[in-house]
Parts: structure tokens; sequence; C-alpha cells
């Protein structure tokens, strides 16, 4: 097999054979590509984008003619540092965690129209625009109240921004947010005064509740010292009523025979109020 028309052997033609094995390995590896899985691929001939994508497993292409772009079709996660402007005009930095994925039948439009280099042309941007005009809404207290609601209306935004191109948002966090130095001394000091009003107010409740106490038990008292009064003064008169009805005209009778000294009266009164001396008889004692 190796050997010449003079049966010697020819080193040129093992050469040519180990030339064409090589070629049909190679022509032959260049005919196939491998499709892992949550992957897809986007054929490439002569540098035009075909429409059709390939999906996972073991797929045929035109050696040396066309190209596979393999495509990551998983969920991906991308951090993104930006800075924005509270309604307040405070100065935010915040680190947004994206989870996001190409849609598979999206592969050949995301590399046609952006190519591979999609997350700093579109994504980024996306990110850095919606997050200053929803922050712009709210101020810097109510984003650190208002998280969640914050989180879902920057997802609402980036899905509307992305989804034209085949990008879509899984799930989106707020990892952080920063504000100036100022401001966290400002909001300190808030918190510090208002703590301090607290303590005020309640104290001044805590006299008032006193001061009522006081006051109550004060009323509590006159109230009964004006009953025991009362109830003293009806006991007199009830003793004064009982005393003056036991008072008869015979026992003032009594009290007058019991108090005579047996004289009888040497003067009276006339009709026409004159003192007449009664003349004493030989019965009325001498006084």
């Amino acid at each position: 097999m190796f050997k010449d028309k003079a049966g010697n052997f020819s080193p040129f033609r093992l050469v040519g054979l180990i030339l064409v094995v090589v070629f049909a390995v190679i022509f032959l590896s260049s005919s196939f590509v491998v499709i892992p899985a949550g992957h897809t691929g986007v054929a490439l001939t002569f540098g035009k984008v075909e429409d059709n994508v390939l999906q996972e497993g073991l797929h045929f292409k035109v050696p040396f003619v066309q190209k596979i772009v393999v495509v990551d079709n998983r969920i991906v996660k991308l951090d993104v540092n930006t800075e924005a402007f509270s309604k307040d005009l405070q100065t935010i930095t915040t680190v947004v965690a994206v989870n996001y994925h190409v849609g598979k039948e999206s592969s050949q439009t995301v590399y046609k129209n952006v190519g591979m280099g999609f997350e700093d042309v579109l994504i980024t941007p996306a990110v850095n625009e919606v997050l200053k005009a929803v922050t712009a809404k709210y101020t810097a207290v109510e984003l650190v109240s208002s998280r969640a609601e914050v989180s879902m209306l920057l997802d609402e935004g980036l899905n509307e921004k992305l989804n034209n191109y085949g990008i879509f948002i899984n799930e989106l966090n707020i990892i952080n947010w920063d504000f100036s130095e100022e401001y966290i001394n400002a909001v300190e000091a808030k918190q510090v005064a208002e703590q301090n009003l607290i303590k005020t107010r309640t104290e001044q409740e805590q006299a008032l509740v006193i001061a009522n106490t006081e006051a109550q038990k004060r009323v509590i008292a006159a109230e009964a010292e004006a009953n025991e009064i009362k109830v003293l003064a009806e006991a007199n008169a009830e003793s004064n009523r009982i005393l003056t009805e036991s008072i008869s005209e015979l026992l003032i009778k009594y009290q007058t025979v019991a108090k005579w000294d047996g004289k009888l009266p040497t003067v009276m009164a006339g009709s026409d109020n004159m003192l007449i001396d009664i003349p004493l008889t030989a019965e009325q004692p001498v006084g």
C-alpha cells in the first residue's frame, strides 16, 4: 500500500494518507456542533445570521461555511451599581441585583440586533434609566420604607424596556441604599429631636395625669366634707325639731310651778296698763 511501482516503500504515500485522515477528521468535526443544555445556537453563513435557532443537542453545519454562536439562555445574575436622586434631591447610591434570561426563541434576534455584549449595551443602561425614573418619585425616607414597592416598579419598567429585545427579568432585588453623610447626620439629628419631643410630651402627660389625680382627690375630699357638714346640720335640725315638739304647754306650766316660791304677786296690771297694788290679806304670808 505504501510501496511505489517498483515495490519499494514510499513515505510520500504514508504522508498523503495521514493528511487525508486529518482532513477527514477536521471536516467531520467542522460538520457537527453540540448545543449544551440551557443554550441555543445562532447559525452564521458567511457572516449572515440565519433565521432558525438551534436548540439543545447535535446539529449539522456546513464546514468552513457556517459558524455557530452559542447563546446562554439560563438565568444569569447581574449586579448594577448606580447613582440616582430622590424626590427631595438626595444623592442615593444603589446596588441592584438583576436576574434575567434571554428567551430561546429570541437568541437570533438578540445576537443580530445587539450581539453578545447585550449586558453592557442593553441591560445596564436600562437599569440606570428605570432606577432614576422610579427613585425620583420618592423621598429618601420613602425609598427605605417602600423598598418592595420600588423593586416591583423597577421590575415592571425593565421588562417593558427589554422584553421587545427578547430579554426577560426574572427577579430584581435592591441590595442596598446608600445615602450621603450629610443626609445620614440630618436623619440622626431628626431622630434625636423626635425622641426628645416624645420624652417631653410623655413627661408633660404624666404631670397632667398627676395634677388631675390630685385635683380629683381634692374635689372628692371637699364633697365628702360638705356631705358631712350637711349630715351634721340635718341631724341638729332634727334634734331641734324633736326638742321643740316635746316642749308642751303642760311642761311649761310644770316648770312654772316647779320654780314658784309660794308668793303671790303684789302688783298687777289694770285695763289701762296701770299698775295696781294688791293689799295683803291675813292668809297671805308676808314676804
